[in-house]
């Protein structure tokens, strides 16, 4: 019965977000209400269970969240995010086009969410494929690939955050493994698979399309932060959390330059002095009044307020999974079970994303059904569940995922067109993700 009432709380959502158009928010609290009770919850502790679940996954990535959106802000504002595109096409040259554009990508995905990353390169990619006479989706696809590896595999992306902090994991050293997963995934995903899709769905790369997805702001390059700078602001965050991490695999005796280096490689910590980097170099050393930054650090902040909610209203539902014990109800199931917790995480997140449509509400729902099979298990890398499960809940983008929908509009593409490159695209970066994260599995 309790996987039943699963099933029947994501028809529910699936049918009040899809079919009565309700607001994702309202809609995962009213699920996670009729969820709670159906799955016997006394009703005096409903409601207790829905606010923890809530309050405890904002409070840890409220601040990672809110700092990362300034960050990359600061850095798109200022037109380093324009600098480093233009600085590796120029370098890589038109044969080599498409690696320009998954590095640029990657890198700018590492501070950008995805739709921002979406937003952002869109505009300079139109003007690229304009001048080098190629495909927008040709480009455009490398492009998606890294900004979709970058969201579910690196914090400080709130995804991979929430999941770290669920399972308990060393957000450093996920972001260390993070990387060695998504290099070889975003080039099979954003390289090969383009060459292939250009067979596939053809019409997609043989037509002119017209960019309506908005105006992109104007930058002189002279005017703009030099690319060594821009790349290291972007990045900033990154070295930070990756010292924090070579620091725990070192496995140094405590004492207080250690604690010190963990207090600063600490990812509230780094995003924060992060910020305050990016306002300097973005900012301070160019003459840009502090006002005019800060203008942009509020505007970032102000397009968070609903993701935040969604995110806190998935953490409610996986609290009220957690709390009528279908988690332990599975790990019964697979009691005795040699399935790898990695697949097991990556197999829950999949199915979840597709059902649900949001990468992130997978991504949260998850823990709630793997951590009891993970205490009946010692020895798991905590790190690599995590990423398993960021890997799944990439799987399949489709029509009830918003970021299909801005990918199929930003590149001009049919509903065809987009489920043949888009929805494959996805699909491979989530069954590579896991593929070489069960590789590094047998390693560590």
């Amino acid at each position: 019965m309790p996987l039943v009432i699963i099933a029947i709380g994501v028809l529910l959502l699936l049918l009040l977000i899809m079919r009565f158009k309700l607001n994702t928010f309202v809609s995962l609290i009213i699920v996670s209400f009729i969820v709670a009770l159906l799955l016997g919850i006394p009703v005096k502790d409903v409601v207790h269970s829905i606010e923890t679940g809530l309050g405890g996954t904002l409070g840890h990535i409220g601040i990672i969240f809110g700092l990362g959106a300034m960050l990359g802000r600061l850095i798109a504002d200022a037109g380093g995010a324009h600098r480093i595109a233009t600085t590796l096409i120029d370098k890589f040259g038109e044969k080599r086009i498409q690696w320009a554009v998954l590095i640029a990508s990657f890198i700018c995905g590492i501070a950008l969410f995805l739709e921002v990353t979406i937003v952002l390169l869109i505009p300079i990619i139109f003007s690229i494929a304009k001048e080098a006479k190629v495909s927008v989706v040709k480009l455009g696809l490398p492009m998606v690939t890294a900004a979709l590896a970058a969201h579910a595999f690196l914090p400080p992306h709130p995804g991979p955050i929430a999941v770290a902090a669920e399972y308990h994991a060393n957000v450093g050293l996920m972001l260390l493994y993070g990387i060695i997963v998504a290099i070889p995934t975003v080039i099979i995903a954003g390289i090969w698979y383009p060459k292939l899709a250009q067979k596939i769905v053809p019409s997609a790369f043989n037509r002119e399309v017209s960019s309506s997805f908005g105006v992109a702001k104007s930058f002189k390059l002279e005017e703009t932060p030099g690319f060594g700078i821009s790349v290291f602001t972007a990045l900033f965050p990154v070295i930070l959390m990756a010292i924090g991490a070579i620091v725990d695999i070192m496995g140094l005796k405590e004492n207080a330059l250690i604690t010190g280096i963990r207090f600063i490689t600490n990812s509230d910590t780094a995003m924060i002095l992060s910020v305050l980097f990016a306002v300097y170099t973005m900012g301070i050393a160019r003459k840009i009044p502090m006002g005019k930054l800060m203008d942009s650090c509020g505007s970032a902040v102000n397009a968070l307020g609903m993701l935040l909610l969604i995110i806190g209203g998935g953490g409610a539902l996986k609290q009220v999974i957690v709390d009528g014990g279908v988690g332990d109800y599975v790990a019964k199931l697979f009691e005795g079970s040699h399935m790898s917790p990695v697949l097991f995480a990556w197999i829950v997140a999949a199915l979840l994303r597709v059902c649900l449509g949001s990468g992130t509400v997978a991504t949260l729902t998850t823990p709630g059904l793997v951590l009891p099979l993970l205490a009946t298990m010692p020895n798991v890398n905590l790190e690599l569940v995590a990423l398993a499960t960021g890997a799944g809940s990439a799987i399949a983008s489709h029509v009830n995922d918003a970021g299909f929908w801005m990918v199929k509009e930003s590149m001009g593409m049919t509903l065809k067109e987009a489920f043949g490159t888009y929805t494959v695209l996805s699909t491979i970066v989530a069954v590579s993700g896991l593929v070489f994260t069960l590789i590094l599995d047998m390693f560590l």
